[in-house]
């Protein structure tokens, strides 16, 4: 099973670079105004689950915590900022693999048009809404260290604290649950002495499929055109890895 946003992936082996640090923090810092307004214009981690799970993900990638304030100011309207709203698209890349698109704008019109010329020119395009989204489930992801502990150990620990399911991709164990799971399974994994590495809540597959290698080597291009896009922060597929 897969799920991971390959947007996150590309973002985690961009830090390197000043430039690209910038971006991927303003992307961040739009997913945690817009988790602030989503959960009703709190700003406590601790009362919005979601502001909370982006919050982490911003640490992960060594976001300053001055911007995580400002980013959360702006949530509650202690700061102005930009008209922003969330954006889910749906498409077909390269081989025929499916596509969701999350994203926000400050405006939705110019968004649309951009992935849409980004699919065109990369071997995909853009579909109706539901035309994809039946093929994924909504899923709780959390990715674990792997530290002091064997396979079967982490996999019997991540089943007892409450996961629907695990898989392995090369030494990293990611761990799903319900939605509504997520929490309290980073709690009893937290319990159990296992450190998180990040979560959150993805698009998975309910099948994935195999491409050929050609069309692996274009869908990967057009992962990085998308993940080059102010406005995009996720994007999911069921692209067997």
């Amino acid at each position: 099973m897969s799920g991971h946003s390959h947007a996150k992936t590309v973002m985690a082996t961009k830090m390197a670079n000043a430039a690209k640090k910038g971006k991927i923090y303003s992307k961040y810092g739009r997913l945690i105004t817009i988790a602030v307004k989503d959960g009703g214009g709190s700003g406590d981690p601790e009362k919005n689950s979601k502001l909370k799970a982006v919050i982490e993900q911003a640490k992960n990638m060594n976001m300053p915590k001055e911007n995580i304030e400002r980013a959360i100011k702006r949530g509650t309207g202690e700061l102005a900022g930009e008209a922003l709203e969330a954006v889910s698209i749906e498409g077909f890349g390269p081989g025929g693999i499916a596509l969701i698109i999350d994203g926000i704008t400050d405006n939705k019109n110019r968004t649309l048009s951009e992935v849409k010329v980004i699919l065109n020119t990369n071997g995909g395009k853009m579909a109706g809404e539901g035309a994809v989204r039946w093929m994924f489930e909504r899923k709780g992801s959390i990715t674990v260290s792997t530290e002091n502990k064997t396979k079967d150990e982490l996999e019997m620990e991540a089943i007892e604290s409450g996961a629907e399911d695990v898989s392995w991709k090369e030494a990293v164990l990611n761990i799903y649950t319900k939605p509504e799971d997520l929490e309290t399974v980073k709690k009893n994994l937290d319990s159990k002495g296992i450190k998180i590495e990040s979560s959150s809540l993805d698009y998975v597959p309910k099948e994935e499929v195999e491409i050929s290698e050609k069309d692996r080597q274009s869908a990967e291009k057009l992962f990085d055109a998308l993940d080059e896009n102010d406005s995009i922060n996720d994007i999911y597929s069921n692209l067997k890895e």
